[in-house]
């Protein structure tokens, strides 16, 4: 693509407006972006800040109840929005490419990734049918996902998240279009997959002088793969700079603040409170995992007796939790975190191993324990949208686990429920909303409510943090840590991520391929790590300007 002094998309003095109860409201305030041929523009803000609207309306499309307010969005000088149905059709897909945040909710289930990488050619007519099948293999090789043509013949669920999110890109990819658009494409992935999508980008980008409009809230990962970045507030531009000159000297105090939430690996957490000491009273640790074993293989369905040899997704892992800290699990994907958490929530059954709570061991399953022990083990999972009832207000969500564990009449429940909110830092006339009404870090602090309301010793935390924006990160761990402090819980944390763990918990149990490949004090495991695969890890985790240029090793597995 050769380079032109035309701009391949503008923004002039974009707004936009959703409509609301009985009024509308303005989303998108007076937004003027250009983006160049064979450049990457970052779009950064908070959720809520229209980043996402943005995006959108460069495809011509409007989301839900929208309208637009004033200016134009224009592509290669022509106005979207004016353009006849059949050229915005042909305009998606084959000039305007899109990589959605889940690839899972856009890729059809029930159909092998191929197919659906042909249909995109076939729709727009940029490959004959006799070289389909070979354009999609050639695709798929150029996104990196190994043996192309098998994995071409493979359904979406069958690969993993990072090559999911590769066959999106694939996708976007299929027609050489002019400009590609990425929403959130990395949020929720593990840090070396996340690292090998940056990579990916900034080599496709360099090879084919596609250009890129990349919307993340994760400020790191813009400042490794895009030349300018523009940060939006409520609807509006608040500074748009060359993306050095942006994170080393940000003008807006808005931007400075996005900047300063960033959990950053290479430091300790500044004026963070002591850790809670574990508690001496009692030889015993408050939660013990002893060789611990999952297997997901059904023996019934393989006419097996017993599992398949080498079948486990977790391999005899053991550690302890002492009462009032909090004990991290990190690893990739796949590598058992979530089967763990999982299996003490009693959600899953272990294939061997034991789990001890409080010195006494539970069952398996979590119907077959004592209601005492239900009561005291709460879970708090990654989507807030999957684990709120969107049919309840958050009055009934709460007030549910008030009955099943308690005995409060219900003007005692009404006064609990206000008291959860308020300890959450919610208003308490949020009972009467809905999930739908609240933000993302609303909505996850509605679940630590509920979590709370069964007054829990020991709180599973999966992934709470991935999908929310970098600011509310901060406030949910800070508001985690003073929970814990003045209620003395305790943390069992998943996540993916290294910094937030630094910042957070005492103690860490790396996972690699099932099984423990380190395990130890925090500050000590992260600063000096003895196992290649942690060090791997922590050259994976994003950092401002860090250089993309090295090649990321592929994961380490154990044998």
């Amino acid at each position: 693509m050769t380079a032109s002094p035309q701009p391949v998309a503008q923004l002039k003095n974009l707004s936009v407006d959703y409509f609301g109860g009985d009024s509308w409201t303005r989303a998108v305030d007076d937004v003027s972006l250009e983006i160049a041929s064979g450049e990457a523009l970052g779009l950064a803000g908070e959720s809520g800040s229209g980043k996402t609207t943005v995006a959108y309306c460069l495809m011509g499309e409007k989301r839900g109840a929208s309208r637009i307010g004033g200016g134009q969005v224009l592509f290669r000088g022509r106005d979207v929005f004016e353009l006849p149905q059949p050229e915005l059709l042909a305009l998606r897909g084959r000039s305007i490419g899109f990589v959605p945040q889940n690839p899972m909710a856009s890729l059809t289930p029930s159909m092998r990734v191929g197919r659906q990488i042909g249909e995109m050619l076939t729709y727009h007519s940029v490959a004959a049918p006799q070289g389909v099948s070979a354009r999609v293999v050639e695709l798929l090789e150029q996104v990196g996902i190994p043996q192309p043509a098998e994995a071409a013949r493979r359904y979406p669920h069958e690969l993993s998240g990072g090559q999911q999110q590769r066959v999106a890109i694939a996708i976007a990819l299929a027609c050489r279009p002019d400009l590609i658009i990425l929403d959130e494409p990395t949020t929720g992935l593990d840090v070396t997959t996340q690292k090998r999508i940056l990579e990916l980008l900034a080599t496709l980008k360099r090879e084919t002088g596609v250009s890129m409009l990349y919307v993340s809230h994760d400020l790191a990962s813009l400042s490794q793969i895009c030349e300018r970045v523009a940060v939006m507030q409520r609807g509006k531009l608040v500074e748009e700079a060359d993306a050095t000159a942006l994170f080393e000297r940000p003008a807006h105090d808005y931007t400075r603040r996005l900047i300063a939430a960033i959990p950053r690996i290479d430091v300790p957490p500044p004026n963070r409170p002591a850790a809670p000491p574990a508690e001496t009273g009692s030889t015993k640790p408050l939660l013990e995992v002893e060789n611990l074993s999952i297997c997901y293989a059904n023996r019934r369905l393989l006419g097996l007796g017993k599992y398949p040899p080498g079948s486990d997704t977790v391999k005899g892992v053991s550690f302890s939790v002492a009462r009032g800290r909090t004990f991290a699990l990190i690893g990739e994907s796949g590598s058992g975190k979530s089967s763990i958490a999982r299996a003490v929530a009693g959600l899953s059954r272990p294939r061997l191993g034991t789990i001890r709570f409080g010195g006494a061991p539970v069952a398996a399953l979590a119907q077959r324990r004592p209601v005492l022990q239900r009561q005291k083990i709460q879970i708090i999972f990654q989507n807030p949208d999957s684990s709120l009832n969107p049919r309840k207000t958050v009055r009934s969500i709460l007030a549910r686990p008030l009955r099943m564990f308690g005995t409060l009449d219900a003007k005692a429940r009404e006064a609990r429920v206000a008291e959860l909110l308020e300890a959450v830092r919610l208003d308490p006339a949020y009972a009467n909303r809905r999930p739908h009404q609240l933000s993302g870090g609303e909505r996850q602090r509605v679940a630590i409510a509920r979590a709370l309301a069964a007054d829990p010793d020991l709180i599973i935390c999966d992934e709470i943090l991935s999908a929310l924006d970098v600011s509310v990160q901060a406030s949910i761990l800070e508001l985690l840590e003073t929970l814990q402090r003045e209620r003395g819980l305790t943390y069992l944390f998943i996540s993916h991520d290294l910094a937030v763990v630094r910042w957070f918990a005492q103690e860490i149990g790396v996972l690699n391929g099932g099984a423990f490949c380190e395990i130890g004090d925090t500050e000590t495991t992260l600063r000096a790590p003895s196992s290649p695969y942690t060090a791997q890890l922590l050259n994976a985790v994003p950092r401002i300007g860090a250089d993309l240029s090295a090649t990321t090793p592929p994961p380490q597995r154990r044998p």
